[in-house]
């Protein structure tokens, strides 16, 4: 192999596999000389592939954890499973990664083959996820095609659905994708209404970049305090919930949240392992209630107390519907169940 770039490709593939590599075998494999293959390792370090090279008759080389991350080649297999994974997380706000999964994504789809972007569309149609219960799931080419408009600075036209459910077309500077654990928002600037606008993403349909650069506006803002304060006009809660279960046995719209151990005291269901879940919503506190009895999990509500009155309405209602009568001084719930304000 005389190409040099190709066989510096060829070779990093190689090394990317978890073994080491006899000087010899590679040499073999790319049709060069032992010498030929050290010059390449050479010319990968300096690209910043960390390769490790062993002595002896048993030594050889091999591609090691660095200080950055570099380039990775993938195979057709191991791209379509990347891009799956990323689409499905990037389809359920995921809080932590949630911004970087998209941008991954929009890098893997815009090089992506055809052959290989058929594959993953069809696998994706072919499963179905088990959302949080608020069916706030978006689209991931909608995510990608909205992070590909924000980092290239480039006007944005979708078709939107309102609250009121009254539907518009929009021309908007897209400028930042937030992520508030349990929907995604766009902050953008509204051209035809010449205002800062926050869009939900789950009721964006159609878009696409229309080619036209801008340069960015000034934001008055945070854009994560512009989507806080923009929650349709809600009051934003800080609340705090504990459950008679470990932290891992949370739905994972609670795992995303700020999550502590907490002993049988602070959480329904009496002695034993427990957790305490504290996170801000702009979710009213009759929603975050059904949401909470929907869990199927024994939780005590000690914030706020409009969250607490909420869930005891909630069980009452329930038992109501059920035949039985709830009792008056019920203080913790399961499922759904009445919860307490502590």
């Amino acid at each position: 192999m005389t190409d040099t770039p190709a066989r510096l490709l060829t070779l990093l593939s190689l090394l990317q596999t978890p073994r080491e590599w006899p000087g010899s075998e590679l040499a073999d494999r790319l049709r060069v000389s032992t010498r030929t293959i050290r010059r390449d390792i050479d010319r990968l370090r300096e690209l910043g592939y960390p390769v490790e090279a062993t002595l002896g008759p048993e030594g050889g080389y091999r591609l090691v954890a660095g200080a950055a991350m570099p380039p990775l080649l993938l195979d057709d297999e191991e791209a379509v499973a990347i891009a799956v994974g990323l689409r499905a997380g990037a389809g359920h706000a995921v809080e932590g990664v949630e911004e970087a999964s998209v941008r991954a994504l929009a890098k893997l789809e815009q090089v992506l083959p055809g052959r290989l972007r058929h594959r993953v569309g069809a696998l994706q149609s072919a499963t179905i996820a088990v959302t949080r219960g608020d069916g706030a799931t978006v689209d991931p080419r909608t995510l990608t095609t909205m992070a590909s408009a924000v980092a290239g600075r480039e006007r944005l036209r979708f078709a939107y659905r309102a609250r009121d459910g009254a539907a518009t077309r929009r021309l908007v500077e897209p400028y930042r994708l937030v992520s508030t654990g349990s929907r995604w928002y766009l902050v953008a600037y509204d051209m035809d209404r010449e205002d800062w606008r926050t869009f939900r993403v789950d009721r964006v349909a159609e878009p696409f970049a229309t080619g036209a650069r801008f340069a960015p506006r000034e934001l008055p803002m945070d854009a994560v305090e512009f989507v806080r304060r923009g929650l349709h006009g809600r009051q934003v809660y800080e609340v705090e919930v504990g459950f008679g279960v470990a932290a891992e046995e949370l739905p994972g719209w609670l795992q995303g949240q700020a999550v502590e151990a907490a002993g049988g005291a602070g959480a329904a269901g009496g002695a034993g392992a427990g957790c305490l879940v504290r996170f801000e919503t702009g979710e009213s506190p009759e929603w975050l209630a059904a949401r909470l009895a929907l869990t199927g999990l024994p939780f005590t509500v000690h914030a706020p107390e409009l969250l607490g009155e909420a869930a005891r309405s909630l069980a009452g209602r329930l038992a109501a519907g059920a035949g039985t009568r709830a009792g008056a001084g019920a203080t913790t719930g399961t499922g759904a169940a009445a919860a307490a304000a502590g």
